[in-house]
């Protein structure tokens, strides 16, 4: 080998690690080099503050006091034959008999949590407490406690209980709003009652909307019965959220699992420590997400906002003076990208709070103020059904439409102030879903108090483009898009 040859041999590494340099940032030299995350740290770090929880379920007695079906036949024999039933085992007389209360609780279910402070407060799932007339807290040292359920909301699925023991070792809360998806995550916890399994795996998505309240951390980490109510850890070894819910159509583990984030769980535990239950807020109306079609035929632009299908009587929706067919864009200052931010938002705002909405009507945006309330069972509407024939009627011959103005009877029952009700349908309105019976609110961001609104509407539309209906079915407002037959 000449002299030139051996200097580039030797010269080869160096010039490798140039070229390597150049084309890899910095970030991606640095995850390749770190390699696969050690957990075991995070097992001795954290593992000490998950628990075992077991819940106990009193036996059911029947309508004699615990006396079972043998009992009964018994007594039949003696009532008509006088004597007793033949072949039947010797029982002890009734007065000794055990009563109900002094059954054995017989186990109900299994589950995990976490201790939330050292004074003894454990998080869990709701659901791993529901129904149990005793819960028992193992700890990893494997002392056994009974412990008092403080508060549940079914809610959010968040529970705390409370044993009788100090210095237990209070896990860490981490910063949510930190955790970023592909991030390594950790879970603890007792799957098929084998306590305190580790699982790992990386964050999928956040904000991934399962309900009404929670947006949930969803991950691929190995999830089954046991596991509700464990903490899902960070590699900073803080909790983060609480094992909660998985998808699966076998029962068992399919790679797809969900948390609560650790913020909505502490804002639900603080109340439930300090008053035993949850308040929320509520203004009173039923809602919907707001299409991208929909959004560019009323002029909204982006398909954002929470849709406003119906409105309770009296509420503070009501009150405030929120119409059927607005689109709430913002609430406090904050943007409604999706309809289920909304109940978020007014579900952590304290009743009593007068709080600013921005709504979205008939192609310009409108500031009200609404006075929050606090949340109710919800009730459920009636439908209304016409009461009378109408007095006039109108035709869009071109678009399948006859509608009919409201009569005042219909007007009151509906709590409507105007509107034109469908009398029949056909071509393109039947296309685009509307029915015999609605009421049209406003076609093309027009108004329809009343038939002459709905002829001068028709006459200014473009019918060669699709428009928008707002109408009314039943007690709840919705959208349709009318696109004329080619």
């Amino acid at each position: 080998m000449g002299v030139a040859s051996l200097s580039f041999v030797l010269a080869l590494p160096a010039y490798l690690a140039l070229v390597y340099a150049a084309v890899f940032p910095a970030a991606v030299q640095a995850q390749v080099v770190k390699g696969l995350p050690d957990f075991t740290e995070l097992v001795e770090l954290v593992g000490p503050s998950v628990v075992n929880i077991r819940t106990l379920e009193k036996a059911k007695a029947n309508a004699q006091g615990g006396a079972g079906s043998d009992d009964e036949m018994q007594e039949l024999f003696r009532k008509f034959f006088g004597i007793p039933m033949p072949n039947a085992p010797r029982q002890n007389p009734r007065p000794n008999r055990p009563q109900p209360s002094e059954e054995p609780a017989q186990p109900k279910g299994v589950g995990s949590g976490f201790v939330l402070s050292s004074d003894g407060y454990i998080m869990t799932n709701a659901h791993v407490v529901e129904g149990a007339d005793e819960v028992l807290v193992t700890l990893t040292d494997k002392r056994e406690f009974k412990a008092r359920i403080v508060g549940a909301d079914k809610r959010t699925d968040v529970a705390v209980v409370k044993i009788q023991a100090t210095g237990l070792p209070a896990i860490k809360v981490g910063d949510v709003s930190r955790l970023k998806v592909g991030e390594w995550v950790m879970a603890i916890g007792s799957p098929f009652g084998l306590e305190n399994s580790v699982t790992a795996g990386i964050v999928s998505a956040k904000q991934r909307d399962t309900g009404d309240y929670l947006p949930f951390i969803q991950t691929d980490v190995a999830i089954n019965p046991g596991n509700s109510g464990g903490p899902l850890i960070n590699m900073r070894g803080e909790v983060v959220g609480i094992t909660s819910q998985i998808y699966s159509r076998s029962g068992g583990f399919m790679g797809i699992s969900f948390a609560i984030p650790m913020d909505e769980a502490i804002r639900v535990s603080d109340q439930l420590r300090q008053n035993g239950h949850v308040t929320r807020g509520r203004i009173g109306v039923q809602i919907g997400d707001v299409t991208k079609e929909v959004a560019e035929s009323i002029g909204l632009g982006s398909a954002q906002g929470a849709f406003v299908r119906g409105i309770e009587s009296g509420s503070p929706a009501d009150k405030a003076g929120l119409e059927p067919g607005d689109i709430i864009t913002r609430f406090d200052g904050k943007p409604i990208e999706k309809a289920t931010d909304l109940p978020r938002l007014v579900g952590n705002t304290k009743p009593g709070t007068r709080s600013n909405l921005v709504v979205f009507r008939r192609g310009v945006s409108k500031e009200l103020v609404v006075t929050i309330a606090e949340l109710e069972p919800v009730k459920t509407s009636k439908a209304v059904q016409p009461a009378a024939e109408p007095k006039s009627v109108g035709t869009a011959q071109s678009m399948g439409l006859v509608v009919a103005d409201l009569t005042d009877v219909q007007k009151k029952e509906l709590k409507l102030k105007g509107g034109v009700r469908i009398e029949s349908v056909a071509e393109a309105s039947a296309r685009s879903g509307l029915r015999e019976g609605d009421v049209i609110l406003s076609i093309a961001n027009i108004e329809i108090t009343q038939l002459r609104d709905f002829e001068l509407a028709m006459n200014k539309i473009d019918k060669t483009k699709p428009f928008s209906v707002l109408f009314r079915r039943s007690d709840v407002a919705q959208y349709a898009l009318i696109r004329p037959s080619r």
